[in-house]
């Protein structure tokens, strides 16, 4: 990979509503905004096709397939912007009861990479569980653009160190997490700690994007290598833009090579 590579990326911090058709539209908006700001890859939250709290039986009645609407409309905006997307959106499952929480990296021609949530947020006094279906372990989500790889990675993931770590084994030089980090006492400060971690002992990129207040935290960020934000989101609605260099992620790494250094390998449970 070239010293030279560079990617500008943007966070997009919106509410997802129960209107699809005003989610798309909202993303639509978004993405335009970003593109005209110089981003190359453009981050939305978790469940950004579809969204109620609490959640309910709605979930599985708006579900898609990734060959669906939701997909095809990020595919057709990644093309005329020339950006890539990555969003979450309500997956159609297996049972007709429960949904998959589905991450989507798009660019104008097709999916670069699918994950599906491993970690559900039953905690906190949330069965995240009750609607969805856990997604397989195993096979890291990563996908490259212009000499940078990014992994995917949503949400509840970031307390589970070793999903973010599959993700370097694979080569991952940014992690992207999209989430909706619910509110509650000292949640913000679990956020930005745990976002700062993952970049920190990774020697890695985070790219962060959460629903805003008042159900998520908000604070959308971009952090570089040494877990400093280089740009970020306050509380409502907003786009942060930066670069992911990867000059500063060898210099990182020539000063503190953890990841070369390290005894222990991950495993499946």
């Amino acid at each position: 990979m070239p010293e030279t590579a560079a990617v500008p990326v943007a966070v997009c911090q919106f509410a997802p509503s129960a209107s699809r058709e005003g989610n798309r539209e909202r993303i639509a908006e978004l993405t335009a905004q970003a593109a005209a700001r110089g981003a190359r890859v453009v981050v939305f939250p978790e469940y950004s096709s579809y969204f109620v709290d609490p959640m309910d039986a709605t979930l599985a009645a708006n579900a898609e397939d990734l060959d669906g609407e939701f997909v095809g409309a990020l595919g057709a905006l990644a093309g005329d912007h020339g950006v890539v997307i990555v969003a979450g959106l309500v997956e159609r499952a297996g049972d007709g009861r429960r949904v998959r929480n589905t991450i989507v990296a798009v660019r104008g021609d097709g999916i670069l990479a699918t994950y599906r949530k491993q970690h559900l947020y039953d905690a906190f006094g949330q069965t995240e569980s009750d609607w969805i279906e856990a997604g397989e372990l195993g096979g890291a989500a990563v996908f490259d653009v212009a000499g940078i790889r990014f992994g995917l990675m949503t949400c509840y993931d970031l307390r589970f160190p070793e999903v973010a770590r599959t993700l370097m084994d694979a080569g991952a030089d940014a992690l992207v997490v999209p989430a909706e980090w619910v509110r509650g006492p000292l949640k913000e400060h679990h956020w930005t700690t745990l976002l700062a971690a993952r970049a920190i002992e990774n020697t890695a990129y985070v790219v962060a994007a959460d629903h805003p207040a008042p159900i998520g935290v908000g604070h959308s960020q971009v952090l570089d290598p040494q877990g400093v934000v280089i740009a970020g989101v306050g509380a409502a609605d907003g786009i942060a833009t930066a670069v992911v260099e990867r000059a500063a992620i060898e210099r990182v790494r020539a000063a503190n090579p953890s990841l070369r250094v390290r005894r222990y390998r991950v495993a499946p449970a």
